[in-house]
């Protein structure tokens, strides 16, 4: 993200030629083996196996002796947009050329594998995690989601830890076919690498993207007890609705602008104490204006003393789990104190409907103490989803 370089390429999952759409932000060389051993990779799609490694990554990096902590008392809360869907596509596709033949065959993995839930599944069964244990299901918002639970159950007293994230595996022939019917998808096929151009006036909508992010949430007393290294601290989120159409966002930004200022007071913070904004800025016509507007009415003139940007230039769109990327690069920008660009703004690409006396922090990774940075995530059905992460003083 730092260095400004987009992940999207060709598609190699599926041959897409006839598609609209002919690249994504694919994650490359994955080893399933390097997750789970051959028979457990069998139960699991792509997604889970993208959870169960981003979850053991950050298990290692917080460095729990285990055998002293209290099991019962550590949860998962992880997050999937869609879940299994390359699992669903091949087991139905699988079902139609046979059906005439052998008739229904199924496997006795195809729901377990789909279902959105499994990966928070697979996380505690691999540790032995027995607190609170869910998925969070809210289109785009749902990783914001599960990191918002997390938080609150820890606030509630429910748990000393959760590990919540969220993950994706949707470039498949469904999942960029469903996006590209809805006129969703960038259709740059000659140029994939600028293809995700938010706030640029020729944007022509997302590029998707796969993977997973994790974080591990801690109670803070508990956290100091044993020594934890610690990144940063929740200081509190966010939720609205738009109530107002299946795919588009307010125009206004309604439900960005109440969900942004119900995480400011949860976290008992001023738009004068951010820093920061990671913004949902998906490259998408409608959504990057209405998200500008939004910004502004509730930052004011601290909106112009703001460094804001979308890391999705560079990582594509990675559904259910941009919340959780999103939110760690929030963290890694108050702990290096290094805000990452949004690339593929070309100069005279201006928008007449977007203020550019902002700081969109274009094209170059900008220097700056981040005292503490807001992640927005908005998702169809009009949910909207806020974190406030700060730096952290003992």
């Amino acid at each position: 993200m730092v260095n400004g370089m987009s992940g999207a390429g060709p598609i190699t999952h599926f041959d897409a030629s006839k598609f609209k759409t002919h690249f994504a932000c694919e994650v490359k060389g994955f080893d399933p083996l390097s997750v789970v051993d051959r028979k457990e990779a069998r139960k699991c799609d792509r997604y889970s196996l993208f959870a169960i490694y981003a979850a053991k990554q950050a298990i290692e990096d917080a460095a729990f002796d285990l055998e002293k902590e209290d099991k019962d008392r550590i949860g998962v809360i992880f997050a999937a947009g869609i879940g299994g869907i390359k699992t669903f596509e091949d087991e139905v596709m699988g079902y139609e050329r046979t059906k005439d033949t052998i008739g229904p065959k199924f496997s006795p993995f195809f729901i377990p594998k789909m279902i959105a839930d499994i990966a928070a599944g697979h996380i505690s069964m691999l540790y032995g995690f027995r607190g609170p244990n869910f998925a969070t299901v809210s289109a785009c918002a749902s990783s914001t989601n599960a990191i918002a639970d997390a938080f609150n159950y820890i606030r509630l007293g429910k748990a000393n830890v959760i590990v919540t994230g969220g993950a994706e595996a949707a470039v498949s022939p469904s999942g960029v076919g469903g996006f590209n019917s809805m006129n969703a998808l960038s259709t740059r096929n000659d140029s994939p690498e600028t293809a995700s151009r938010p706030f640029s006036a020729s944007r022509d909508g997302f590029v998707i993207g796969e993977g997973s992010a994790c974080l591990v949430l801690e109670e803070m007393e508990h956290a100091l007890a044993r020594g934890a290294k610690i990144y940063a601290e929740i200081a509190g989120t966010g939720l609205s609705a738009d109530a107002y159409h299946l795919t588009a966002s307010h125009p206004e930004g309604l439900g960005a602008k109440l969900a942004m200022r119900n995480a400011l007071e949860d976290a008992g913070m001023k738009p004068e104490d951010i820093d920061y904004i990671n913004v949902h800025g998906t490259s998408t016509p409608v959504g990057d204006v209405s998200e500008v507007k939004a910004i502004q009415e509730v930052f004011g003139e601290q909106a112009y003393k703001l460094n804001i940007s979308s890391t999705k230039s560079m990582t594509g769109h990675l559904l259910g789990a941009a919340g959780a990327i999103e939110a760690l690069a929030c963290v890694m920008a108050i702990k290096e104190g290094i805000i990452p660009p949004t690339i593929n703004h070309e100069e005279g690409d201006d928008d007449p409907g977007i203020d550019y006396n902002l700081n969109f922090t274009f094209n170059k990774a900008q220097k700056r103490e981040v005292r503490a940075a807001l992640s927005n995530t908005f998702g169809f059905g009009g949910h909207n989803s806020c974190a406030i992460v700060k730096k952290f003083v003992q």
